[in-house]
């Protein structure tokens, strides 16, 4: 699942041209602690799935749901 999760927010991050750094801030978390969410280093609250998802403008569950 957290393979899943790094996936869909890189590909999310990647689709809106936002760095790490941009959706960092834009969630107010670390930028260290999305890099460590991306490289499936931390697992992640689901408060902290809310504010990702937020902050790259889409539904939390679809940061779930394996890619096809």
């Amino acid at each position: 699942m957290r393979g899943t999760l790094a996936y869909n927010i890189r590909n999310f991050r990647f689709e809106k041209k936002v760095s790490q750094e941009e959706l960092a801030f834009r969630c107010e978390l670390d930028r260290t602690y999305i890099s460590a969410v991306e490289r499936c280093v931390w697992n992640v609250s689901l408060g902290n799935i809310e504010k990702i998802a937020e902050a790259l403008e889409v539904e939390p569950w679809r940061l779930l749901v394996p890619p096809k």
